[in-house]
């Protein structure tokens, strides 16, 4: 006897992978340049001095630092603070 259902029977056998959203360097962590800071969807978190945003609103360093979380405007930046 076969023990997979046929037809109609095997319709949720799928799921999608996880999407590793989140802070992956918190704040006063050291990073080089290139490293991802957040990974986010939309901007919940604004690219803020040394930080650049990639085409999935992802926010990396652009420059050897520090990293910092300040708010300014109402808005959550991500810096990163070169020596």
């Amino acid at each position: 006897m076969a023990r997979k259902r046929g037809g109609s029977g095997a319709k949720n056998g799928r799921d999608s992978n996880p999407q590793y959203l989140g802070v992956k360097a918190s704040g006063g962590a050291r990073v080089r340049a290139g490293t991802i800071i957040v990974r986010q969807r939309g901007t919940r978190v604004h690219p803020g001095e040394n930080v650049g945003r990639g085409g999935d609103d992802t926010l990396f360093a652009t420059a050897d630092g520090t990293v910092s979380f300040i708010r300014r405007k109402g808005r959550k930046l991500a810096a990163v603070i070169t020596e």
